[in-house]
């Protein structure tokens, strides 16, 4: 296990060849091919990843994470049973709400819910309806920063996770100590080293710079 400091974050990053990328992860996914709804998923995350000017190993992660968490959906989910029989699962400070698992993630506990609008700049929006945590960009968002930041576990990616070049599958295995321990840590390594390797195919890296606005010289 690594303890670097979180890499400084710069410029944003996105995929130079998102055909490159999508055609190396297509495989992964049942008969093959990727719906609309998974795209719009994917892109979400990208973009939080990307707007973060996260490395390569940490985007892999979290896109493999998302993966398995939300059943190849890689849309926002609810738990399974809503908390039924948990500790958590039950109404609790914020208008009764019960704070089950929401998310890519599976946000839980009324102090993660305060914590993640707060750290979002929601402005109370989360706490006042808990289901705001399955938008998809909110979602991706409370991922990316919690795995930045250590939310979940108290782990965050630069306990695990190089801030350049490729993690080796040895390194993802350890990373499922960020969301749950070690729970289903090989599976999620191996899928995170082909979402790397399909990253690369795709040239992530940063963002070119954005071409003049047209509309304005005309």
């Amino acid at each position: 296990m690594t303890t670097a400091p979180a890499p400084a974050i710069a410029a944003p990053r996105a995929l130079g060849r998102p055909k490159a990328f999508f055609d190396r992860i297509r495989p992964l996914f049942r008969g093959g091919a990727i719906s609309a709804a998974q795209l719009a998923g994917i892109q979400c995350k990208l973009d939080a990843f990307g707007a973060a000017g996260c490395p390569i190993a940490y985007v892999a992660y979290g896109l493999a994470t998302s993966f398995w968490e939300t059943a190849q959906t890689m849309q926002p989910v609810e738990e399974i049973g809503r908390g039924r029989g948990k500790a958590y699962g039950a109404p609790g400070i914020h208008a009764g709400q019960i704070p089950y698992g929401r998310g890519d993630v599976q946000l839980t506990w009324p102090v993660n819910y305060a914590r993640a609008d707060a750290e979002l700049g929601l402005k109370g929006t989360l706490i006042r309806n808990y289901n705001r945590a399955l938008e998809p960009m909110i979602s991706a968002r409370i991922m990316v920063e919690g795995m930045l930041e250590g939310w979940f576990t108290g782990k965050r990616l630069a306990n695990y996770l190089p801030p350049a070049g490729f993690a080796t599958l040895a390194q993802f295995t350890q990373a499922r100590r960020i969301i749950n321990g070690t729970d289903r840590a090989a599976q999620i390594a191996a899928l995170a080293a082909v979402f790397q390797d399909a990253l690369a195919d795709g040239a992530w890296g940063p963002a070119a710079p954005a071409g003049p606005d047209l509309t304005r010289l005309a």
